[in-house]
């Protein structure tokens, strides 16, 4: 006999009596039951990690939702039964932010603008407010020494630069080379005198000048005015020179003289103070004396007719009085060595010296 007609036809008949049932229970929430634990699988190794700052990529997993919050942390390897401390955590929380805020430059320190305003009272007073207390009369004494003490008033000056006794083979001589001014910071009247002589005779030269100063520029003067040679042929020179700090502090003396005779003469003076100590000083000198023809009536060549050159050491026991000893090499040149030997003198010298420079 045949069964399976008659098992298709029973399973037919269950299907149709089970659908008025179903619909009866439409819309009623009916709990779903929970499926059986899945077997634990088996440990699998941790994969790498990579580097936080390389792009965070992260493991594939779909997209979390705006309400759900994603786990930094996701695809750390953490030992079984150990919770990280929370400074630790806090650390790898720190680790794992987006460092691109960093990539752009830091914020600027607070300049000037953020500085607290000057009051709005600032500067509205009177311009001499003392005078709104002790009146105009009290303080016009005070007014007026300020301006003598911070305005441009006169000082003298007065410096002996070289005041030296020279020792030689055969001889010992004396020099000297005093300078001042009296006047503002940037109109003067300069004054200068030097020579020099033999002990126990008449100074074989002396001169005086007297100039007008003014500054052309800091720390630079253009000089001019009259020369007048004490010793020797009476001799009147025009003087125009320039005076002042060259760079690196070199003290320039220059000067052109024109004599009544119209003798053209020109003497450069620099000399350089280098600090040993606060008081031991040590300054090399040089002079150059030159003329645009010989001048016969006082033995000078044209061309370079004389070169001094010097080193000094001093000590300064006070600033304004300064003992000092040092050598200084004398050479005439050219048609000056030939008017020296007609003299009886050596055109070639070298002195030792000791001396005194002092200032007030």
């Amino acid at each position: 006999m045949n069964v399976r007609p008659l098992v298709s036809l029973f399973l037919a008949g269950a299907s149709l009596s089970a659908a008025p049932a179903m619909a009866q229970h439409q819309g009623h929430a009916m709990p779903m039951p929970m499926p059986p634990p899945a077997p634990a699988p088996s440990p699998a190794p941790a994969p790498q990690q990579p580097d936080p700052h390389a792009g965070h990529v992260m493991p594939d997993r779909p997209a979390a939702s705006e309400e759900e919050t994603v786990d930094p942390h996701a695809g750390h390897a953490m030992p079984e039964g150990s919770m990280p401390a929370p400074d630790a955590m806090a650390d790898m929380k720190q680790e794992t932010m987006d460092h691109s805020a960093m990539d752009g430059a830091m914020p600027a320190s607070p300049g000037p603008e953020m500085e607290t305003p000057p009051p709005p009272e600032a500067g509205s007073g009177p311009p001499r407010a003392a005078d709104a207390i002790w009146g105009a009369d009290a303080m016009r004494a005070s007014r007026d020494d300020l301006r003598r003490e911070s305005g441009d008033f006169p000082v003298f000056w007065f410096q002996g630069d070289r005041l030296e006794i020279h020792a030689r083979e055969g001889a010992e001589d004396y020099i000297w080379d005093f300078q001042g001014y009296y006047g503002g910071p940037t109109s003067r009247f300069w004054f200068k005198t030097e020579g020099e002589g033999a002990f126990g005779d008449k100074p074989e030269s002396a001169e005086f000048q007297a100039l007008y100063s003014r500054a052309i520029r800091p720390f630079w003067d253009l000089q001019a005015g009259v020369r007048q040679d004490l010793a020797g042929p009476d001799t009147t020179y025009a003087v125009l020179g320039i005076q002042g700090v060259a760079p690196y502090l070199f003290q320039v003396d220059a000067a052109a003289f024109v004599s009544q005779r119209g003798d053209v003469t020109a003497r450069i003076e620099a000399e350089l103070d280098q600090r040993i100590t606060q008081r031991l000083i040590f300054q090399p000198r040089v002079e150059i004396n030159m003329a645009a023809q010989d001048i016969p009536i006082l033995g000078v060549g044209a061309g370079i007719d004389k070169v001094e050159a010097g080193l000094r050491l001093r000590y300064e026991i006070i600033r304004e009085f300064v003992p000092y000893i040092g050598i200084e090499q004398t050479w005439r040149i050219g048609n000056g060595a030939d008017f020296a030997r007609a003299r009886g003198e050596d055109p070639s010298a070298t002195n030792y010296l000791v001396g005194i420079r002092f200032w007030f």
